[in-house]
């Protein structure tokens, strides 16, 4: 059985904070030997790691020389690299599975070692697939403080009104700026902060990844789409609603309409099983007979109009992680996989109308974790 070989830190390592669910800011070497966890293991962290994983393997700094490299004269990235090679010797590995964030230092040393290293996205990915008891309780929680942000945004939405074509709040414009930081200030409250590219978007400003700027429009879709983090366990949520401040056409009923039928065909079909691109292909047939342009079938005169982008994807200990719900997701869904699915349309003179849920996979189909309601009023 091929070891597995991890090097980093658990703050910025999905996988790494999986295998030992620990925040620990510098670098370190984690390596599962025969089932077992071992530790390159700091002094200043030893006792947080024995009360997390009190059946793992401590490599102590100390014991493998810390103190003489100190004095050597070398730099600290080679004082690093040499304890990973020493925690590595220490470990018994030969061969190992590398986690593909591996530095690419860090693996040319092992390999110089004589170590018979081989990089696996789908196996390194595949282990935190089905969420742990404190990791589902952390989304749990972070979904909690979505709702609780998306809420602060529904309120200052619904205390403003038209005048012109722009939203204003007690005699002053509202931009997506105001919108976000009452975002922000709602999830913090709740003990996961949403970081402060959230989106607040418009067909004034915002489309894709951009978070949206400036004035926000009347009559017209407003998408809030925010993913707060769960301090405890480092778990994310997702969500996203669009709202419209005063009249609402005909179309964006229309494509309202749409986009919640394809919501719901994708919510039915959830299961062990069933393929993200399966799940994509649901959502292309029901909005391409409606004539919208779709990823599936590719872009019109404009590449943005339509559904021209994936289904969704995994959330965890990442905001985006495996499973893809979109064109690439060959792979079958498994118990224990929370997944953010997120139809939605664009058209260019009206913007986007998307909605997001976050469902847990079961053994017989899908939880719903989004208890939010869908109405396009605030």
């Amino acid at each position: 059985m091929s070891a597995l070989l991890f090097y980093g830190d658990t703050e910025r390592s999905p996988a790494m904070r999986h295998e030992l669910p620990v925040t620990i800011g510098d670098p370190f070497l984690l390596g599962i030997v025969d089932g077992r966890l071992h530790v390159l293991a700091s002094g200043l962290e030893r006792a947080r790691i024995e009360e997390a994983a009190p059946d793992a393997v401590l490599h102590d700094y100390d014991e493998l020389g810390f103190r003489e490299l100190l004095e050597s004269g070398i730099s600290r990235h080679e004082l690093e690299l040499e304890l990973a090679s020493r925690a590595a010797a220490a470990m018994g590995i030969r061969v190992a599975t590398a986690d593909p964030d591996m530095p690419v230092a860090v693996a040319d040393r092992l390999r110089a070692d004589g170590i018979d290293l081989h990089v696996d996205d789908e196996a390194i990915a595949a282990r935190r697939r089905v969420k742990s008891a404190p990791e589902l309780a952390g989304t749990r929680r972070a979904q909690i403080a979505a709702e609780a942000g998306m809420s602060a945004a529904a309120a200052l939405l619904r205390q403003s009104e038209g005048d012109g074509d722009r939203l204003k709040l007690d005699g002053q414009v509202l931009t997506a700026e105001a919108v976000r930081a009452a975002v922000r200030d709602a999830c913090q409250s709740h003990g996961a902060p949403a970081p402060p590219d959230i989106i607040v978007s418009s067909p004034w400003s915002g489309f894709g990844h951009d978070p949206g700027s400036g004035p926000l429009p009347a009559d017209l879709p407003i998408v809030i789409d925010l993913w707060p983090r769960d301090e405890m366990s480092g778990c994310w949520a997702d969500m996203t609603r669009t709202f419209v401040v005063g009249e609402i056409s005909e179309q964006v009923r229309s494509m309202e309409s749409l986009v919640l039928e394809a919501i719901e065909r994708t919510r039915q079909a959830v299961a062990p099983g069933i393929t993200g691109r399966e799940l994509h292909n649901l959502v292309c047939d029901v909005f391409e007979p409606a004539g919208y342009r779709t990823q599936r079938n590719g872009p019109g005169e404009d590449p943005k109009e339509g559904f021209q982008f994936s289904l969704g994807h995994g959330v965890g200990l990442a905001v985006h992680e495996p499973p893809g719900l979109g064109r690439t997701g060959h792979g079958p869904l498994v118990t224990g996989d929370v997944i953010a699915i997120e139809p939605g349309l664009w058209v260019r003179e009206i913007g986007e109308v998307r909605f997001e849920d976050l469902l847990l996979v079961t053994e017989d189909g899908g939880e719903t974790l989004t208890q939010y309601p869908y109405d396009l009023s605030p």
